[in-house]
């Protein structure tokens, strides 16, 4: 699936390795969220999620800022409708991420406020430079953060996510490692590197059982203890008869390395 890109693309695709690269370019905007970038980033998903080509997927930015948002200059004026049809736009790309099939890593190398910042917490790992913060500032122009929140507060503690979402500040790399919010902080010159070493080692496993994985993470979050265990032991049952647990299972007990064919 892998295609030229132009510089003047607002979305940059580029597959490596298994590994595709989806990068926010529109660093003159701040890679704001627009409507155009929205509806890009929600048909690029639909594509990713049947390429069976596409392993991991790094959701990353062009420039200094990782993404500022939306575009408050489009949002001026607008109608009730029009409001309603750009924000379930976003959140139905958000929920994308966590729907897609292959694991998403935020590859966050500068400042990510509100919509930014809920597409930090919308994927599935995130690694972060040294220098980026984060932020849900909506607060202080009048347009609380609400849709942010969700994705926000399954990320980090409910207290630690509101006082975000109360005052607006900014919060170090650091101070979200801390938090929960992204998995690791490295120097601006080992990012690279350190998404390398998630994707390598995603990599290395099945993809079916991955897939597996993800999928039955997300779905024994929303469930009580009692109904969690339930969900997990079916999956897990399925699991364990597919031919890639089989495998995986006889290379462990016979010393080998496993060969997947995810089935």
């Amino acid at each position: 699936m892998q295609s030229p890109a132009t510089t003047t693309d607002i979305l940059l695709s580029d597959l490596r390795e298994e590994v595709l690269y989806l990068t926010l370019n529109r660093p003159e905007k701040r890679n704001a969220l627009s409507q155009e970038l929205l509806s890009r980033l929600h048909d690029k998903l639909e594509e990713i999620a049947a390429d069976t080509q596409v392993r991991v997927v790094v959701l990353a930015a062009q420039g200094s800022v990782f993404c500022a948002g939306h575009d408050l200059s489009e949002m001026l004026g607008c109608s009730e409708e029009a409001y309603r049809e750009l924000f379930v736009l976003c959140s139905t790309v958000m929920q994308q991420l966590r729907a897609l099939p292959q694991p998403v890593i935020a590859r966050v190398q500068g400042m990510a406020t509100a919509a930014g910042c809920q597409l930090v917490a919308a994927c599935d790992l995130a690694v972060a430079s040294d220098n980026a913060a984060f932020a849900t500032p909506g607060v202080k122009i009048g347009l609380f953060c609400t849709t942010p929140m969700v994705p926000l507060v399954r990320a980090i503690p409910p207290r630690l996510a509101l006082e975000m979402l109360l005052t607006g500040k900014a919060v170090s790399a650091q101070q979200a490692l801390a938090w929960g919010l992204v998995n690791r902080v490295v120097p601006a010159d080992q990012l690279d590197a350190a998404i390398r070493e998630l994707t390598d080692a995603i990599r290395a496993s099945s993809p079916l059982t991955v897939r597996i994985g993800k999928r039955a993470f997300y779905d024994q979050l929303a469930l009580d203890e009692a109904s969690a265990y339930a969900r997990a032991t079916e999956v897990m049952t399925k699991n364990a008869l597919c031919r890639d647990a089989q495998e995986g299972m006889s290379a462990f007990v016979h010393k080998r390395r496993p060969t997947w064919i995810g089935q």
